[in-house]
């Protein structure tokens, strides 16, 4: 705790009460703000790790099935089948604000078709596997949104968290000890002016006793 270096008058009194008063009512705001982006950040790690595990086991699905394919075909036929893509993505990121946090949408857009490619000398087992990952790198976007969703909530509780701890334990306490200080001040002031006061009546009533006396 540290008393702020401020002049001891009543004006200065009045403006540390509004200022303590606006600080109390920031930290309140700023503590509702970090409750809600914790509840957010929950919800969104809980969905994460559900997504997750599923990505997993889908891109080991994705995996066997290429393994799958490879055994059947050769090494040549893979290479030349897959060596010129016949399918274009694109994808657009937009933003969305939640509680002054950017949340990333990741919208995927393809043209043409990825199996479209010369079935003479393929198998089955390829397409399956090919649509496999096609829906495993759907999962990926969506888990990449998430995640990056969850990084930047956690920037904001932290940065939020750090204005809430100075709030909390810098200024409104030192705004309180510095209107303490004041008070104390200007109570000692107030005293002292009434000891001044009492002292120069007593010399008057003093100076009068001694005019009436000598009369």
């Amino acid at each position: 705790m540290a008393i702020k270096n401020v002049t001891a008058t009543r004006m200065t009194m009045l403006g540390l009460k509004n200022q303590s008063r606006v600080a109390q009512r920031g930290h309140k705001l700023l503590k509702d703000k970090q409750d809600g982006l914790m509840q957010e950040f929950l919800a969104i790690i809980r969905k994460a790790k559900e997504l997750r595990v599923k990505v997993e086991e889908e891109l080991r699905k994705a995996n066997t099935a290429f393994l799958e394919a490879q055994a059947i075909l050769s090494k040549s036929v893979l290479q030349n089948t897959l060596s010129v893509p016949s399918q274009k993505l694109i994808l657009e990121v937009e933003t969305k604000n939640v509680m002054s946090v950017r949340i990333p949408k990741f919208k995927l857009h393809t043209s043409g078709n990825a199996l479209d490619y010369g079935l003479a000398q393929t198998r089955g087992e390829l397409d399956v596997a090919i649509q496999k990952f096609s829906h495993v790198f759907e999962m990926l976007l969506e888990l990449a949104e998430i995640e990056k969703s969850a990084e930047n909530l956690a920037f904001e509780i932290e940065k939020t968290r750090r204005r809430v701890n100075a709030l909390e334990h810098r200024l409104i306490p030192d705004l309180k000890d510095t209107l303490k200080f004041i008070g104390m001040k200007l109570a000692e002031t107030e005293r002292s002016s009434i000891i001044q006061v009492m002292v120069i009546k007593n010399m008057i009533e003093k100076q009068e006793k001694m005019k009436q006396q000598h009369a």
